[in-house]
Order: structure tokens, then sequence, then C-alpha cells
């Protein structure tokens, strides 16, 4: 359709042109003395329009001939681009298809080539390509497990300072970093982050391996700041971030040296958290196991233990801590959802603390023990408080019932114990030696 129009183009050009010069009949006349030349004026015209026409076409082709040195140089960097481009495509096919023997040569390859074009103006974004290709040849390495390489190879890649680079060159020592924490070289790995600008620091992918670096290094707290935050910008879902953090608030009540730490740990933990009771009584066990809490000498009667204590039987110890009383207030709240070892460690801490719990608690344990009469650990633990409090008959009750119910050994043997010390204190001796005798059988 398009040579249709030409040729009615050119007719309608043709037909014009006929009618304005076919009946011209105009000349030019030319004087140069002694000469004279007329011409006809369709004759002039053709003239300087071919004239015109010859001339731009004698100046193009000078100036396309002037260009061809400019022409060749474009056409060979043009070619080396695409030599790069083949060859770094050809890494990465290279790589994710585990050839990695040829995905290094194909890296290297590209290497080569930009190592020989001008740094300046050679090829675009010509730093990141080298980074690029510095980095595929590291990653070719550590598939290949050489890592004097691949850490040549990282190395000259932090070493391209470009701006255009700047993006490339924080995933590679993100890469970096994630090589060193999978050989277990917490040094070097810290060395990489630490490396990385303060924006990169705070990205998602380095915040993960902050992580993966605690956990490393077995450094809780620092890897619960990291779960948080990765947590607050939803790299987690709530169930993945609650059992992560179990584990490491776990590990960091754990590796707690002393009460100020231990304290510290507490302190950081939010309300919620300070509310679950396996945690909580995680921290009672640490805080015990750190400044131990001498439990009822159950070699000591009651009465000399009442006359040690004072007069008043109430006055027995020093008040708790605050993060004491926080946890024990958390698992005795949550008791009832405890298993069966935890509650058994649960008595345990709360027996050894009756000298030092506050008067309403001996109500809450009665009160606990009367709503689930049938619970024998309940029952124990009542009996006890009661024999603390002096209170003799209440404690036998309680501790008499408890026996039959006690699965455990270590629990069962203290009732016995106590149960032979309140008979001493009345004066039952067969009593109290049918009690010491169960308590060494148990």
């Amino acid at each position: 359709m398009r040579t249709v129009f030409w040729f009615l183009f050119l007719a309608a050009l043709a037909v014009a042109l006929a009618l304005l010069v076919g009946d011209n009949a105009a000349t030019v006349t030319v004087f140069w003395h002694p000469w004279r030349l007329d011409m006809s004026l369709n004759l002039v015209l053709f003239a300087i329009v071919a004239g015109f026409a010859l001339m731009y076409l004698t100046l193009r082709g000078l100036a396309l001939l002037r260009g061809l040195p400019q022409q060749a140089q474009r056409w060979r960097a043009h070619q080396q681009e695409r030599a790069v481009y083949v060859s770094l495509l050809d890494a990465v096919t290279y790589q994710l298809a585990g050839r990695f023997v040829r995905a290094q040569a194909a890296a290297r390859h590209a290497l080569q080539v930009l190592e020989g074009l001008p740094a300046d103006g050679g090829m675009p974004r010509r730093a990141q390509w080298l980074v690029l290709a510095r980095l595929l040849q590291a990653e070719s390495a550590q598939a290949l497990g050489n890592p004097a390489q691949r850490d040549q190879a990282i190395e000259a890649l932090v070493a391209v300072q470009d701006a255009d680079a700047a993006a490339a060159r924080e995933g590679a020592m993100l890469r970096a970093a994630a090589w060193a924490i999978k050989g277990r070289d917490a040094a070097a790995a810290r060395q990489w982050l630490e490396q990385l600008p303060q924006g990169a620091a705070r990205r998602i992918q380095a915040v993960r391996l902050r992580l993966k670096l605690a956990q490393l290094e077995h450094n809780a707290r620092d890897a619960i700041d990291m779960v948080r935050l990765l947590t607050k910008h939803k790299a987690f879902s709530p169930a993945v971030a609650d059992s992560l953090l179990k584990g490491l608030l776990s590990d960091a009540l754990q590796q707690a040296h002393d009460l100020d730490q231990l304290s510290a740990v507490w302190r950081s933990l939010d309300a919620r958290e300070r509310q679950e009771p396996r945690l909580a009584l995680q921290f009672l066990q640490r805080w015990q196991a750190l400044e131990p809490v001498t439990p009822p000498d159950s070699a000591v009667s009651p009465a000399d233990a009442a006359d040690e204590a004072g007069a008043d039987p109430q006055v027995t110890a020093a008040p708790l801590d605050k993060p004491v009383t926080e946890a024990l207030e958390a698992v005795w709240q949550g008791y009832a959802g405890l298993s069966d070892r935890q509650r058994r460690a649960c008595l345990l801490l709360l027996e050894a603390y009756l000298p030092r719990l506050d008067a309403p608690w001996l109500p809450r344990i009665e009160a606990a023990q009367q709503a689930q009469p049938t619970d024998a650990g309940l029952q124990y633990l009542a009996g006890q408080a009661f024999m603390q409090r002096q209170l003799w008959g209440k404690a036998a009750r309680l501790l008499a019932q408890a026996t039959s119910g006690l699965h455990d050994a270590e629990l069962r043997r203290r009732a016995w114990c106590s149960l032979a010390q309140l008979a001493e204190q009345r004066g039952d001796e067969q009593a109290a030696q049918q009690a010491w005798k169960r308590a060494a059988q148990s």
C-alpha cells in the first residue's frame, strides 16, 4: 500500500512540474565580457537543485568516511559487551544446572573481557558487571569446595569502589557472611556483617544472617532481638516466631551466669512472655541454681525450726526479689497447664520458697487444694505450708493423704519425712519410726 502511494506522489509531482515548466519560455542571460550566455530558466533551476544535491551527498560521504574509526570502535565495544553478556548468562545457567566448573570458566572469560575494557566509558556499568562476574566466580568456587579461590574473588570484589556497584557489592558481602556462617566461622561472618553500610545492615536478609550468627555463637539475647525485629517486619509467621522465641528465651535464661544477668533477661521479656508459666519456671530454676534457697531440713523438727525462726513463725527469711515474685505468680497461675514433670519442679520450688512467701500465699494454696481435692501435689504443698506455719493438725492430715497419691518418689519421700517430724513433735515414737522407714523405702 505504501508503494502505491509513492507512485501516486511521484505522478502528481511530475504533472506539477510539467504544468509549471512545460510552457516556461523565460531565459537567463549571463554576461561575462566579452561573452554572453543565454540559458533556459528551467535549466538553471535544475542545475541549482542538482548542485545542491551533489554537494550534500559529497559532504555526507566525507562525514561518513571520517566517522569510520568511531563506528569501528563502537562495533568492537558492542562485540565485547555481547561477549560479556553471553559469558555471564552462560555462567548463571551453568551455576543453576550444577555445572560449576563450566560456570567458573564462563565467569573467568567475562572477567578477562571486562578487565580489558577501559574504566572510563568502555562499557556502561562496567564496575557492576565486574562485581557480578566475581560473585559468580566465588559462587562456583564455594560449590566446588575451594575456599581460597572463593575468598580471593570476594576480596577483589569488595575492592571495587564504584557507586554503580554499591548494591552488588553489598549483596556479595551478604553472600560471604552466609558462607562463613555455613562454614561455622563466626569471626569471619561477623567481620563481613560489620562491613555492611548502615542501611544494608537493617535489611531483612542481613537481620536473618545476624540471627544465624547469634545462634552459632550461642548468644541467645542477640538472637532474641533479631527474632523480634524479624517478627516486627513480618519475616516470620506468628507460630514460627513464637516457637523460636520460646527456645531462645529458654537458652538466654540458661546462659545467665549471675543474678544480675538473669534479672536483665527477665526484664527484657515483654508482659506476655513473663506470664508464660514454662518460662517462669525455667527462670525460677535458674535463679535457685545461682542463689540456692535452702529447703526445709528434714532432720530439724518443726519446733526447733520455729525456735530458730523466732517467736513469730511467719518471719523466717528476707523477702523475695521482685522478679522471683513475678515468676512465682506466673507459675502458680499456669499450674494447671503444666506437665507432670513441670508440676513436680513447681512444687519443689514453691516448697523451697515457703519460708519467704508472704502471708496471702497460705490461703491461696489452701483454696487451690480445696478446689482440686484429688491433686496429691497440691495436698503435699498445702501440708508443707501448714507445717511451715506450725498448723500441725492440718499438715499431718494433708501429708498423709498425699503419700497415697504421689507418684514421684522424691515428693513421697519428703512427705514421709515431714510426717516423721510431726510424729516426733507430738511424741509418737512408733509412728515416727514407721514414717522414717517408709521414707527410706520410697
